[in-house]
């Protein structure tokens, strides 16, 4: 009797660990998911149908917006589907150059990178949040306004270095001691080159103030508001006195 038992006991604990293993591999086999296998190089070339054609309808890029409200899975399988769409593209754009034809639709590249950019802009968004609720800081490289050589102010990213500035002579001498920075030929350029912003702004703003005038000339009954929001810089009273305003009628004002 006991030995019945005991063949019985064995017998009802394997089937319990067959039963259970059975069960575990048809869970993970239900988990795992992978993709259809290709070991060609097709992979880098558009489907066989549009090799024909001038004109490939595409839709937009992805937006900011919605790549927000996306999780870091979607995402990241997000960012692999448009790395292979853009290395097909540029595989393809390569082909159509060799075979002297005309790539159709090249805007195509330009909505994958925006759209990769965007993706990026995400996720940085993110990494700063989660830095300042977990540090209080961003969790980015620190930068500050330093001169450059020519004398503009420039955004420097702070970097690690085998040897502290103090101790780099290469770069003190000539940055400090000497004054390289603040030398006459990078004085010079700097003062010419203000000189050069200074011409630029003030030609933009004498293209408003004609153009108002021009514009007060053709339309006298226009809404003064309206243009005083659309050209914030010009003098609309002085422009109502100028000859160039006038046309033939009696001026309202």
């Amino acid at each position: 009797m006991n030995y019945l038992m005991k063949v019985f006991i064995k017998s009802a604990a394997t089937l319990s660990y067959r039963s259970h293993a059975a069960a575990a591999a048809i869970i993970t086999k239900s988990n795992v998911h992978t993709s259809s296998v290709s070991l060609d190089l097709m992979e880098f070339f558009d489907s066989k149908k549009n090799w024909t054609e001038t004109n490939i309808k595409v839709g937009r890029a992805w937006k900011l917006d919605e790549l927000r409200i996306k999780s870091n899975t979607d995402l990241h399988k997000l960012w692999y589907v448009l790395l292979k769409e853009r290395n097909m593209l540029y595989t393809m754009e390569h082909e159509y150059k060799e075979q002297m034809h005309s790539f159709p639709n090249p805007e195509r590249i330009d909505k994958v990178q925006e759209s990769m950019n965007n993706i990026e802009t995400v996720v940085r968004e993110r990494n700063i949040a989660y830095y300042k609720l977990e540090t209080g800081e961003t969790g980015e490289r620190p930068v500050e306004d330093v001169v450059n050589m020519f004398g503009l102010p420039e955004k420097y990213e702070k970097s690690e270095y085998y040897l502290p500035k103090f101790m780099n002579t290469r770069w003190v001498r000539p940055y400090l001691q000497h004054g390289l920075i603040n030398s006459i030929a990078v004085k010079k350029f700097y003062r010419l080159y203000k000189e050069k912003l200074h011409n630029q702004e003030r030609r933009a703003r004498n293209r408003d103030y004609n153009h108002v005038q021009h514009l007060l000339k053709r339309f006298p009954n226009m809404n003064m508001e309206t243009l005083k929001a659309e050209y914030p810089n010009v003098d609309i009273e002085k422009a109502k006195r100028t000859k160039k305003a006038r046309g033939h009628f009696d001026p309202k004002y």
